[in-house]
């Protein structure tokens, strides 16, 4: 079986990222994307504290495709430096892991 990953990011709003989402996964580098609207954002940016309000873009993929999930997720973000982080699965339930196998197979 693959090793999954999630990859989370943040955008500036959800229809940014249900966006990117749908792009990701109609190219097949993601299975699915989940989007969190309304989140509250609370960071330090050139020395001065901001808030913003974004939205959570959690796309699921295999380990494989996640340096090129990545590089596609940078290439469409508006922001100079971009939250994007792969964080690993450390288990799933099997036919789930199997349908995001068949899902990302195409962009192999």
């Amino acid at each position: 079986m693959q090793e999954l990953v999630l990859v989370y990011t943040t955008w500036p709003d959800a229809a940014a990222a249900e966006e990117a989402g749908r792009a990701l996964v109609e190219a097949r580098l993601a299975a699915c994307a989940n989007i969190l609207p309304g989140m509250v954002s609370l960071y330090r940016w050139q020395g001065a504290l901001e808030r913003a309000q974004e939205a959570v873009l959690i796309l699921k993929t295999r380990r494989d495709l996640a340096r090129s999930l990545t590089a596609a997720v940078r290439e469409r973000h508006p922001y100079e430096v971009p939250a994007i982080l792969v964080l690993t699965v450390d288990d799933a339930e099997p036919a789930f892991a199997q349908w995001i196998a068949d899902e990302t197979a195409a962009a192999s």
